[in-house]
């Protein structure tokens, strides 16, 4: 099988190298010193024991040199899938499927999307997640997967990944909630390279499950850019992330989905790590963060319900003002 994971930061760079390492055909679509440093030395994954596995693997900036895939899997953050639909095309066979990564609401939302889900399906769009349909017009929906990953992370240095509490399972599941061949064969390719997997019936529940426990330290992470082990030894953080995890709960429901959270487990697991999320990462080095999909995505879905949100309010309006954005 052949692979290609676009976007070979911390969730990419762990995928390409365990895949790369089960012996599949796997190439990375990155860039700058990065690629460079892949081309050069290999990518490189650092697990919590310090031991190193090392990938020798094709790497480009130009997906045209890389043929057409079984899989593309994007891991890209949000704020760089217009790159994406402008270069995904040579990657494209008549059987590709593409897996999205992403964080958050993500841009094929309404898409296959089930009545008992609260819209119209097709007809609705988040115009902010997707600017002039460009990755509608470049992936038919066919071809859409969605992936839900839960491994911690990080870019160490150029061709160099780290990762936290080893792998983490990954959910898998596709817009219509049904099942298929493609799902079948990744869900063996993951499981090979040492992926544990959960296969979703409602793949929506999970994203704001998910979504929930972003929420729940991103925004707060934002205007105290320190690890979820120094924020929630705080009683107010901890305060503060169960009325978000409610205020997100209630915006599911409204559109027909279910949040399942122990929060009483999250926080023992939160109050122990020393991981810094992603998002916050991207603030404390300013960097653009992914505000779209994380944080004003689903408040529009609260508007669109009717939902108050004020936690969620007050948090997102002051990290977009931190990061010079304009909150929504």
């Amino acid at each position: 099988m052949k692979l290609c994971v676009y976007g070979a930061g911390g969730v990419g760079g762990h995928l390409a190298v365990l895949l790369a390492q089960s012996g599949q055909a796997v190439s990375v679509v990155a860039r700058g010193e990065h690629l460079r440093a892949i081309q050069r030395d290999g990518l490189s994954l650092q697990g919590d024991d310090g031991a190193v596995v090392t990938a020798r693997l094709q790497a480009s900036d130009d997906p045209r040199t890389l043929g057409e895939q079984d899989f593309v899997l994007v891991a890209l953050k949000s704020t760089a899938l217009p790159d994406l639909a402008a270069g995904i095309a040579p990657l494209l066979g008549a059987h590709t499927s593409v897996v999205f990564l992403q964080n958050g609401i993500p841009w094929w939302y309404f898409q296959g999307q089930g009545q008992d889900q609260g819209g119209d399906g097709e007809g609705q769009r988040l115009p902010k997640l997707d600017p002039d349909d460009a990755l509608r017009r470049a992936i038919e929906p066919r071809r859409v997967l969605a992936g839900i990953t839960a491994s911690a992370c990080t870019v160490l240095g150029p061709g160099r990944i780290g990762v936290v509490g080893g792998n983490r399972p990954m959910v898998l599941g596709a817009p219509d909630d049904r099942p298929s061949e493609q799902l079948d064969r990744l869900e063996r390719l993951l499981l090979q390279a040492g992926f544990p997997v959960e296969r979703a019936g409602r793949i929506r529940d999970r994203i704001w499950t998910k979504l929930a426990l972003n929420l729940g330290s991103g925004p707060l992470g934002a205007l105290a850019p320190v690890s979820m082990a120094k924020l929630f030894a705080h009683r107010a953080c901890v305060d503060a992330r169960f009325r978000i995890q409610a205020e997100v709960a209630a915006i599911a429901d409204a559109w027909g989905c279910n949040v399942r959270l122990d929060f009483g487990t999250q926080m023992d697991f939160a109050r122990r790590s020393p991981h810094v999320p992603s998002i916050v990462q991207d603030f404390a080095a300013g960097r653009r963060p992914e505000v779209e999909t994380m944080f004003l995505a689903p408040l529009e879905l609260a508007r669109m319900k009717g939902v108050p949100t004020p936690t969620l309010d007050l948090l997102v309006a002051l990290a977009c003002i931190k990061a010079g954005l304009e909150p929504d």
